[in-house]
């Protein structure tokens, strides 16, 4: 089986690693096709893809869009993008910019709670300082002490009806998509299971995303349980979405690590499936 992974970060949004150490750390896990997927930024894939290459592993270019969806914050992943599209180019482009509004009400919010200095400390953390977010401010707040751990820090702060959690507006469900689709990439929804939302919301967002051209659904990935697969198969076929498969790698030793994910439900159609760029691939690793 190939190791294909479709969701990681690299340093360039709220990753650890710079973009060429993610690659060499798919390919020492044994990735055999890997898609780069920062968040609202696109400045990691030229240095991922020639690492790609060196390595001889397939590269994917992606990117994690954040949408508002029904009062609630949505990711979805674009793949096989062309990240010089000027529509593409300059939805981001706004995103970010509303990205660092949001980061510095984070950390107003913070302060009057007590916690003084936090979106400093946040910047310190981010090698894009246009791409400041929560897992930056979380990664501070353990390092000041008042948190264990990452986990930990989004549980006591940074989400809704906490310290430096900051309602915003990100872009909408029909820009994101339309965005992917004008680049030439395929968009899918990441990690379903993580939005609060009931079923017939579920359904709603399923529904509203293939009305618009979306075409996949993130099946396996390291924010669904086990026991989600399944259902999140189920749904994909049953609303004619193809499933996708990756670990939402930031960090070593923060959650699932890069290419570590079990196989997709076998019942499942990959978003893969009919990617010339894949052909060499499966010509190699073909049992």
């Amino acid at each position: 089986m190939l190791n294909i992974d479709l969701h990681c970060h690299s340093n360039v949004s709220d990753g650890m690693l710079p973009p060429a150490e993610v690659v060499a750390r798919a390919t020492a896990n044994g990735v055999h096709v890997l898609a780069l997927t920062d968040h609202d930024d696109v400045g990691g894939l030229a240095e991922a893809a020639v690492a790609a290459a060196d390595a001889g592993i397939a590269f994917v270019p992606g990117v994690e869009i954040s949408v508002t969806w029904s009062g609630q914050t949505v990711h979805i992943v674009g793949l096989r993008i062309d990240p010089s599209h000027p529509d593409l180019a300059a939805g981001l482009q706004s995103i970010r910019n509303g990205r660092m509004t949001r980061a510095r009400r984070m950390g107003e919010d913070l302060a009057r709670s007590g916690i003084v200095g936090a979106y400093e400390g946040a910047c310190d953390y981010a090698a894009n300082k246009q791409m400041v977010g929560r897992t930056h401010f979380a990664r501070w707040l353990v390092a000041q002490g008042h948190v264990a751990d990452v986990r930990s820090a989004f549980r006591r702060y940074l989400t809704r009806g906490h310290p430096g959690y900051v309602e915003h507006e990100w872009t909408t469900l029909e820009n994101a998509v339309g965005w992917i689709r004008a680049s030439g990439g395929m968009a899918v929804i990441a990690h379903p299971g993580r939005y609060a939302f009931d079923a017939r919301q579920q359904h709603l967002l399923l529904d509203a995303f293939r009305a618009l051209g979306g075409e996949g659904v993130e099946v396996v990935t390291g924010s669904h349980h086990p026991s989600e697969y399944g259902k999140w198969a189920d749904l994909a076929r049953a609303f004619g979405l193809k499933a996708s498969r990756g670990a939402d790698f930031h960090a070593p030793g923060e959650g699932i690590d890069i290419g570590r994910l079990p196989a997709l439900p076998h019942y499942c159609q990959p978003v893969w499936q009919g990617w010339p760029e894949l052909d060499s691939c499966f010509s190699q690793n073909v049992a």
